[in-house]
């Protein structure tokens, strides 16, 4: 299962939290893959992501001042939001270390051309994690 080529033209995305204090853009394919997760933090905040290396992330210098982190279980993953607006625009998923989890409705308009949406069952996450290649979303590619 390859990851995002599913559309090899890439684009700056540009995108962030609701109060736009946080702000950040990433280099990614036009044509993403974005994961529905069901774990307890994903569900209840309704969080749709697609992954990408974290050397293709980079958030604003000043955007670094109205951001925090929670973790919890494993403490892998690091939730970061907005500390004014309380949106989680992007995070370090605990399936993907070495990325990013962009939350694909915090793109700005305009580069995204098409989203196919697939599922991975964090409340049983270790089997969805060996089974979806999720982990190969985060890897610079060859």
């Amino acid at each position: 299962m390859q990851n995002s080529k599913m559309d090899s033209e890439r684009a700056i995305h540009k995108g962030g939290c609701h109060c736009k204090r946080v702000r950040w853009q990433v280099r990614a394919p036009k044509s993403v893959v974005a994961w529905q997760c069901n774990c307890t933090n994903c569900s209840m905040r309704g969080n749709t992501h697609f992954i990408v290396p974290s050397q293709q992330f980079e958030i604003d210098e000043d955007s670094k001042l109205f951001l925090t982190t929670y973790t919890f279980g494993t403490h892998t993953a690091k939730h970061t939001f907005c500390r004014v607006c309380g949106i989680t625009s992007f995070y370090i998923p605990r399936s993907n270390p070495d990325g990013v989890a962009v939350t694909f409705k915090c793109v700005d308009p305009g580069t995204l051309t098409h989203v196919e949406i697939r599922k991975f069952d964090g409340s049983n996450w270790e089997g969805s994690y060996s089974q979806t290649g999720i982990s190969t979303f985060s890897k610079m590619d060859a």
